[in-house]
């Protein structure tokens, strides 16, 4: 059986059955060496990028808006087994601890895109925050934008 491995420095391993990957804030690479960035970071991705890994695990990466530096992934991981369903999200990047000057407009909206992501049980991997830490983080970007 797969897992995930969350290192909580930003990079999360997901391993399927079938196959892997490593999840970096702007930068996805499979056990094949197939990589997935946002086309802002030299990749192909405009939106969104999907894979079965196999044994009960899908992973979705999407770019979500721009945060501090352009082309931030977030990565959600819903993993099907015969007596449950467990789901992950990383947030990569979009997470800060301190806010730069000047905050980017669309940091805001792609971390209120990443709440949506978070409804219902859902643990964040990648680093050891919670739900309640990421609204709080889009509460001061909002301050940081609009005083």
């Amino acid at each position: 059986m797969g897992g995930i491995k969350d290192s909580r420095d930003g990079t999360v391993v997901v391993e399927g059955s079938e196959r892997s990957l490593t999840y970096k804030p702007r930068l996805v690479t499979l056990d094949d060496g197939t990589t997935v960035a946002h086309e802002s970071q030299g990749g192909e991705m405009s939106s969104v990028w999907a894979a079965d890994l196999g044994g009960g695990f899908f992973v979705e990466v999407a770019h979500l808006g721009d945060g501090p530096v352009g082309g931030e992934l977030v990565m959600t991981v819903t993993y099907i087994g015969l007596d449950e369903t467990l789901r992950y999200v990383a947030i990569g990047d979009l997470w800060a601890d301190e806010l730069p000057a000047p905050v980017p407009a669309s940091w805001p909206v792609a971390v209120d895109l990443a709440l949506g992501l978070m409804d219902g049980a859902v643990r964040i991997v990648g680093a050891d925050i919670s739900k309640a830490d990421v609204e709080a983080l889009h509460q001061r970007l909002l301050g940081a934008l609009h005083g």
